[in-house]
């Protein structure tokens, strides 16, 4: 088995089963704020955090004008409006064999943690209903409790979201990673992909079953696009009829 001390996933689309809810939401504030913008600039921008998007698609509109603030402003306060609700209102499941995963990894005394383009409010609310949240003190770092992750991160508590590497430079510090360990990053965006190689990441890689399909995803540099997370164990060494005999079959 490769020595990996941590894997670092992203959340809707690899971790958290999303159905375009992201996107969904995101496209309603911008119509609901008078933003004009297609569903295929909406996917390219997916995985980035969200306020950064609205004021990169508001100055391509307006360009640096006084009342860009104002814009951006009001179309990520209705954004985070509408995706609050929808997440407080709608089931939130982990996508299929996250939790098989999860559970090997643990067994492997291999670190689990969890980025994402969502700001904290938001990330909380999928975290509690998911059961991920018990355990996590006030850096989002397991002290107990029942979740399977060992990390929670988001843009809120770093200087830059993704691409930018401080959301993993993050995780490492506070689970006290050594250096020279092996890190695995695992997301489903291009922008997924960018973050674990400006964090010198030993495998960037990306599942192609959530936002972005095996053909949008394989223009982009990368170690290796899985079908899903069941492909995971293999790019690890790990042994899952050893490990865990109940846990899929290929």
């Amino acid at each position: 088995m490769v020595d990996i001390s941590l894997v670092v996933f992203d959340m809707a689309g690899t971790t958290v089963s999303d159905k375009r809810e992201v996107e969904t939401c995101f496209s309603e504030a911008c119509k609901d704020t008078g933003l004009d913008v297609s569903d295929e600039r909406i996917l390219e921008l997916q995985g980035y955090a969200k306020r950064d998007v609205f004021e990169l698609l508001w100055k391509e509109k307006l360009g640096n004008s006084h009342e860009l603030k104002d814009y951006v402003d009001l179309s990520y306060n209705t954004f985070c409006e509408i995706l609050e609700n929808h997440y407080q209102e709608s089931e939130i499941l982990p996508t299929e064999h996250c939790l098989g995963i999860f559970d090997l990894l643990k067994k492997n005394d291999i670190k689990i943690a969890l980025t994402t383009g969502f700001y904290r409010k938001v990330t909380n609310i999928i975290l509690d209903k998911l059961g991920w949240l018990d355990g996590l003190n006030d850096d989002f770092v397991k002290i107990g409790g029942k979740t399977p992750i060992d990390i929670s991160i988001t843009p809120t508590e770093v200087p830059a979201g993704r691409p930018k590497p401080y959301m993993i430079e993050r995780a490492v510090d506070f689970l006290n990673i050594s250096e020279g360990s092996r890190i695995v990053k695992i997301g489903d965006t291009p922008v997924d992909l960018e973050e674990g190689y400006n964090a010198k990441v030993w495998k960037s890689l990306a599942v192609t079953n959530g936002s972005h399909s095996h053909q949008q995803l394989s223009s982009f540099k990368n170690d290796g696009l899985l079908k899903s997370l069941a492909d995971l164990p293999k790019i690890l060494s790990i042994d899952v009829q050893k490990e865990n005999r109940n846990f899929i079959t290929f």
